[in-house]
């Protein structure tokens, strides 16, 4: 259970687990999942705390599911696809570093792992997540970003909303994804992407 993909930014470009490279489409978003919150619509809330400048990631903290993780940049490869972190360490998030970073005004995407094929990893306790939980971006310029949740929702893969996942914003704001649901052993990959919707604050 170590493949994932995962719908970047609306030209639907994948990120990917494990060895997989499976594209998602975009489409009209599901309705948000039972016990969920959904997060406000992109692009219309008014910046919150302060803007912080570019840095690049180093440390992401969750408090609440004890992640206490490294990042890797996250790139395009030649086949147009995110490349996934490395699925030999379990405890490794990665960010699209030619995107947004973690304080910046607009989306930031960091992405890892939900299992390998040895052991849970990094994000196996995502979905645990509730809004108004708040998590941590240590960056290189030495200051600490944080951010709380506003929503928890579980897409299926060939509906997953592309346009409202990694548009724009006005404000500084993460999305933290990883995969979800059934494994499907056939195309050797998940049915849902999982992503967790945050503000800096």
């Amino acid at each position: 259970m170590v493949l994932c993909a995962v719908a970047l930014l609306v030209l639907a470009v994948s990120l990917v687990g494990g060895n997989d490279t499976s594209a998602d489409s975009s489409r009209p978003p599901l309705p948000a999942q039972p016990g969920t919150s959904a997060p406000p619509a992109t692009g219309s809330a008014a910046p919150a705390g302060p803007v912080l400048p570019r840095s690049k990631p180093v440390r992401l903290l969750i408090p609440e599911i004890s992640v206490d993780a490294p990042f890797t940049d996250l790139a395009i490869g030649a086949d147009g696809r995110l490349q996934p972190p490395p699925a030999a360490d379990t405890n490794l998030v990665g960010w699209y570093a030619k995107g947004v970073s973690p304080g910046e005004r607009g989306t930031s995407i960091i992405a890892g792992h939900v299992d390998t094929k040895t052991s849970a990893a990094v994000f196996a306790r995502l979905g645990e997540l509730d809004k108004g939980d708040v998590f941590h971006v240590r960056r290189a310029d030495g200051r600490r970003a944080s951010f709380t949740v506003d929503g928890v929702e579980t897409f299926a893969k060939d509906e997953f909303p592309s346009k409202r996942v990694y548009g724009d914003t006005d404000r500084p704001e993460v999305r933290l994804i990883t995969c979800a649901g059934d494994y499907d052993r056939k195309a050797k990959d998940y049915t849902d992407n999982l992503v967790v919707f945050a503000h800096l604050t």
